[in-house]
């Protein structure tokens, strides 16, 4: 297997005086160095985008084939829907505190060997949440799950930080939310198949499957990319005071804040619909599935028409700015139609509403990243972690309540996602500042 030195040679620069400014306490977000590409690596290229595109679909793999089950297990394991929702909070709750181990490691010791050993483990989770025998069992396996799901999560947005910069940066996430997109589509879709053959047992064993054969591909195909002269040779401490130099920075605050709370609105759905789909408005899980699948394409379309017609066009910040303000306008449409406002509702609006919400965040999500992590040149492990850390963490305190009211309603989802709309728009205009000039010098210019 080649070494990172080979592979990024000519599309990294050198670690130095990133880490001299690090250890002398200065700010760890120096300007964005000149822009950095993989054209110069070709035919790895293109491989690594899809491995990297199947590291980030570990998420929507682990959360969406499992939707469809989510009524069947209430039955299933004799629990309230509270309760199962409960496994999506662990599994959101291990995706969190994980990255802050594996984000810091991955500046360490490089990004492959923390990869394959948290791949191993989600391998191994995932198989035990098959055989669970009880509700409160499948809630610890879904734990250790996302604890170890987590790295796939973080080194791949460090890997891309290593590869790329500024523009680049930013037109690479809309293309791994290409790629990572088809996972939601599909996952849903696969899920409900499944349920036609088996039981919700049954979707956690191909989950096994596949996460044995992305293990086996980034074992054989993906590179190092992070240089041993780049890598941090502290312990916790640096790890600690990386982390505390990037939470100073306020604008990368905001992004961060920003980002975390738009998450918490998308998963309000995702923990949410399921439930609202099939028993409020009584569709089977196939056509959730579709529905669901309707929505991820939305989402990958605007990545798209971000990556490809914005960025480079449109300042980035003025493109977060739209995301978020759509994201609080469909929000507030799905709560009035909950409350009644506009009479009896069917399912054909509420659809059209979470719709241009999931599209939207082919705009948010990308984006709040990009602007946070072009203003780290180094520790960008770290930063990773701290991004995911903190979106996870939001997520898994957002999504149980999504239930707080029962089964009947879907006001709790739409109360959800409207607050946590509007805490992102506030982070994001209160201390970004998209009109300041120094923001736009370090990367919201872009």
């Amino acid at each position: 297997m080649p070494e990172g030195g080979a592979f990024i040679s000519k599309s990294t620069e050198s670690g130095t005086a990133g880490t001299t400014a690090e250890a002398s306490g200065q700010d760890a977000t120096p300007a964005p160095p000149a822009r950095r590409t993989t054209d110069a690596v070709p035919r790895a290229g293109l491989l690594v985008t899809f491995i990297l595109g199947g590291l980030t679909a570990v998420t929507p793999l682990a959360m969406d084939m499992y939707l469809p089950a989510l009524p069947e297990v209430t039955r299933s394991l004799h629990a309230s829907a509270a309760t199962v929702q409960l496994t999506l909070t662990a599994c959101l709750a291990g995706m969190a505190l994980g990255q802050l181990v594996v984000g810091p490691m991955s500046d360490r010791w490089g990004r492959r060997r923390p990869l394959l050993v948290g791949l191993a483990i989600y391998v191994v989770a995932t198989a035990l949440c098959a055989f669970a025998p009880t509700v409160e069992l499948l809630v610890a396996c879904r734990l250790v799950q996302g604890l170890a799901g987590s790295a796939g999560i973080v080194i791949a947005r460090a890997v891309a930080r290593d590869l790329y910069d500024g523009v680049a940066l930013a037109r690479f996430f809309s293309t791994l939310m290409l790629i990572s997109g088809v996972a939601p589509i599909m996952a849903p879709l696969i899920g409900g198949q499944v349920l036609r053959v088996t039981d919700w047992r049954g979707v956690f064993v191909v989950l096994t499957v596949l996460g044995v054969l992305l293990t086996a591909v980034v074992w054989t195909r993906l590179p190092e990319t992070l240089a041993p002269a780049e890598r941090h040779g502290g312990g916790v401490g640096e790890a600690l005071g990386s982390m505390r130099r990037l939470l100073a920075d306020r604008a990368f605050t905001g992004y961060m804040l920003a980002g975390g709370f738009a998450f918490a609105s998308l998963f309000a759905y995702v923990a949410a619909s399921p439930f609202v789909v099939q028993e409020i408005y009584g569709a089977s899980p196939q056509t959730f599935s579709l529905l669901f699948g309707l929505n991820s394409i939305g989402l990958m379309i605007m990545g798209q028409v971000n990556g490809k017609i914005l960025v480079g066009r449109v300042r980035l910040d003025k493109v977060l700015g739209i995301g978020l303000a759509v994201v609080v306008l469909a929000a507030s449409a799905l709560l009035l139609m909950s409350l009644g406002v506009f009479g009896e509702t069917g399912l054909v609006p509420v659809a059209a509403a979470l719709f241009v919400l999931m599209s939207a965040m082919g705009i948010t999500m990308p984006n709040t990243q990009t602007l946070a992590l072009v203003r780290t040149r180094h520790a960008a492990g770290s930063a990773s972690a701290l991004l995911g850390t903190t979106s996870f963490l939001i997520a898994a305190i957002a999504s149980p309540l999504v239930g707080v009211a029962g089964e009947d309603t879907a006001v709790p989802m739409a109360v959800v996602q409207l607050v946590s709309a509007l805490v992102a728009l506030g982070c994001f205009l209160g201390m970004c500042r998209p009109w300041n000039a120094r923001t736009a010098e370090k990367g919201g210019g872009i």
